[in-house]
Formats: C-alpha cells, sequence, structure tokens
C-alpha cells in the first residue's frame, strides 16, 4: 500500500485518498457548522450525517474568496481527516496537495508550516490542479490528442473562482491563465436570492442551497428556447421539480419529491430543433386559447408554505448561466466563453487548435497517479530539506 496522502483541497470540498488508488477515500466540506440545537461544532463528513440537522447552522469556513485565511481551522480540519477518514500516520507517509493557482507566499509558508511541524510529514509535492487534470488525461489516453500534443486547456470551476488554463507538457502556462471571480459560492447565493424572493426565505440555508444547487441546475444549450417554454407551460413545463424543505421531525435533510423530475428537460435535448420550434408555436396557440385555464394553473402553481416545498422552474438553468453572462449580476468582466478565448489566444498560435479540442477532467486521479509513480521521492520537499534551506527555497522545486 501507497504511503502517499493525495489532498485536493478546495475551499469547498476536500478529496482525500492514498496515491495509486482509483477514487479518493472522502469527498467532504472544507468547513465546520454549528446546528441551532447544539453548541458542538460538527466538522467534515460530521455535516453529511443523514442525522444531522443543518438548518439555519453555522458555518465557518478556512478559504475566503479562493485563499486560506485560517490555517488553525485548516489544520483542524485535516486532522480530523487523517485521524478519522483516512486513518494514518503522517511521520511515516509524504503528502501530495494541491493549491490554488497564484498562491500568495505568505499563504505558501503557513501551508509548509501545517505540513511539516504541525503535522511532521515526511515528504511534501505541491502541484496546481490543471497539470494534474492534463497528466490524468494524457495517461487514460497514451494514443489521443492530450498525450500526443503534450498540451491541454483545463477549465477549473472552483468554490470562489473559476480558472481557464492551458497546460502544456505537464506544466501550466501561468501567463495565459485567465481567471474569472465567480464560482460555485456565488452562484449558489444568487439561487438563494431567487427562491427567497419568490417562495420562501432560504437566506441562511448555506448547506441546504448548495444541495438544490448541485441537484437541480444544469446548463442550458439554448436561454431563449427554454425561457420561452418555461413561461408557457405553467407547473406541467419540463423544468418545474418540487424539493422539499427538511421539517426537523420526519427528515432532517431536504430531498427531491420526485427524484425523476429533474431529468425530464432532457427530452428537449433528444429532438431537432425544427421540432422544438413547432412545439412552441403549439404552446403559444395554447396559451391564447384559453386564458382562464392559464390563471388556474398560476393559482395552483402557488406555494403552500404548509406543505415545506418549493418550486423551481427557470431557476434551475439561469443560475449557471451566469457563469457565462456575469454582466448580468452586476460584474464587471468577461464570461466564461470569453475567459477560454482569451487564454488561448494568449497561448503561442501553434497550440491554438490543440487548445480548442481538448477534455476537461477530475484532479484527485491526476494526483494519485503522480503519487504512485517511482519518481514521485525524487520530486518531494522532504522535511529535512524544509527544516534546513525554509519554505521558500524549496517552493522553487516546484516551479509555480
Amino acid at each position: 500500500m501507497s504511503n502517499v496522502v493525495v489532498l485536493d483541497n478546495g475551499a469547498g470540498l476536500i478529496k482525500a485518498g492514498i496515491g495509486g488508488e482509483r477514487d479518493p477515500t472522502a469527498i467532504v466540506p472544507n468547513s465546520m457548522g454549528r446546528p441551532l440545537s447544539s453548541k458542538k461544532w460538527l466538522m467534515a463528513d460530521q455535516l453529511l450525517s443523514p442525522d444531522v440537522d443543518l438548518t439555519s447552522a453555522t458555518v465557518r469556513r478556512p478559504f475566503d474568496r479562493g485563499y486560506l485565511v485560517n490555517p488553525d481551522l485548516q489544520s483542524s480540519l485535516w486532522y480530523h481527516i487523517f485521524s478519522n477518514l483516512l486513518k494514518i500516520t503522517p511521520s511515516q507517509s509524504s503528502l501530495l496537495l494541491t493549491e490554488p493557482l497564484f498562491n500568495l507566499p505568505s499563504i505558501q509558508r503557513s501551508l509548509d508550516e501545517i505540513v511539516f511541524e504541525d503535522f511532521n510529514f515526511k515528504a511534501l509535492y505541491v502541484s496546481d490542479s490543471p497539470s494534474l487534470v492534463h497528466l490524468y488525461e494524457a495517461s487514460r489516453r497514451p494514443y489521443g490528442l492530450v498525450s500526443k500534443a503534450q498540451s491541454s486547456l483545463v477549465v477549473d470551476c472552483g468554490f470562489s473562482f473559476t480558472h481557464a488554463s492551458p497546460v502544456f507538457q505537464n506544466f501550466t502556462l501561468n501567463y495565459a491563465v485567465k481567471r474569472l471571480d465567480l464560482g460555485g459560492k456565488a452562484l449558489s447565493n444568487y439561487l438563494k436570492e431567487l427562491v427567497s424572493y419568490r417562495s420562501v426565505n432560504l437566506m441562511d440555508e448555506s448547506f441546504l442551497m448548495d444541495d438544490v444547487k448541485e441537484e437541480l441546475c444544469f446548463v442550458s444549450l439554448d436561454v431563449p428556447r427554454d425561457l420561452q417554454i418555461a413561461r408557457k407551460l405553467g407547473k406541467d413545463n419540463l423544468f418545474r421539480c418540487m424539493y422539499v424543505l427538511p421539517d426537523g421531525i420526519t427528515h432532517t435533510k431536504g430531498f427531491l419529491k420526485d427524484p425523476e423530475e429533474p431529468k425530464r428537460y432532457l427530452s428537449l435535448y433528444d429532438k431537432c430543433p425544427r421540432q422544438v420550434a413547432g412545439e412552441q408555436n403549439d404552446m403559444v396557440q395554447l396559451g391564447n386559447t384559453d386564458h382562464s385555464e392559464d390563471r388556474n394553473r398560476s393559482n395552483g402553481s402557488r406555494i403552500d408554505l404548509t406543505k415545506n416545498e418549493f418550486g423551481l422552474t427557470n431557476e434551475r438553468f439561469l443560475v449557471p448561466e451566469m457563469m457565462f453572462r456575469p454582466a448580468d449580476l452586476g460584474l464587471n468582466q468577461a464570461g466564461l466563453a470569453e475567459c477560454i478565448l482569451q487564454a488561448i489566444s494568449s497561448c503561442h498560435p501553434h497550440l491554438h487548435p490543440v487548445l480548442y479540442e481538448s477534455p476537461i477532467l477530475g484532479v484527485w486521479r491526476g494526483g494519485s497517479l503522480l503519487a504512485s509513480s517511482p519518481d514521485f521521492d525524487a520530486m518531494c520537499v522532504t522535511k529535512g530539506e524544509y527544516e534546513e534551506l525554509g519554505s521558500a527555497r524549496c517552493r522553487k522545486r516546484f516551479f509555480h
């Protein structure tokens, strides 16, 4: 068994496991939460327990706006993961750790202190996410485009921001990386506002609305068409889904009223554009011929708060659409499509055709692959080197 711990330390989720395995042992929130009914703080996997009611829970996160701001809290979360989930002894293990692109030197020093002084790991290797994704994809398809061209474009949509990162020969081209200051947290907050305005106040329900977003939101392939369909069909439209809120008695977690509802919209993309356009015309005619039926549908779609549930329709695709149209949220910056274009345009013209064709895959498996390679030990900084040379000089080995 490998003695290398692979830690994809995101601001929203931590993916932790042992090098050489295909999947991480644990995927848990990188946060602590305290339920209203308790004085005890719960952390990581404890927040996922089906018996825990996180309604209006207080949340503490070690990251803010994509950067580590509370090293002590991060250390506590790691200790819980290493001891209770991975069950490893850090002093007998090496660590492969991911960190954000363009991480500040002061934060890098804090991380090194945690790794070597708090946990006494034998050795450390630090990587950014895009290079690990590239490594995994190249190994998965040894005769594919990424392997032959030795380059790819990785889009990393994180908790606080999104990066479009060109990678060449396992090195991220930092000069070409473009960042969008929009991530999962902003989308969850936007969804909170929409639901709270239209249905029930959920502005304090961070954990709950994260679940709603992950379960129900999707990227529309044709926003104007889908908006028209959502308006004309009332409560029977293909986008409508009902989400049941926790009541603290019979269930402590929210859930979908009908697990099949979120998939109904997929039938739209199975049909040709002409068929869908024809159906839209029929919908308009139906809407114009029976106004009383529309009014009845509208009245019937009002949320009965005694049932402890709410419905989503066009919010399901309008929330992710903000990644492509951040100006609609008042953010004066390019959308995701333009960020990708700018990142590719910043590279050598010979790389453009390849970068436009490459896929997007996960980080942890690339780290697991690297950790199990015979060259991994030589790539690491050991505890002895850290104590002799210090953090700044050791970091130069990682070339980023």
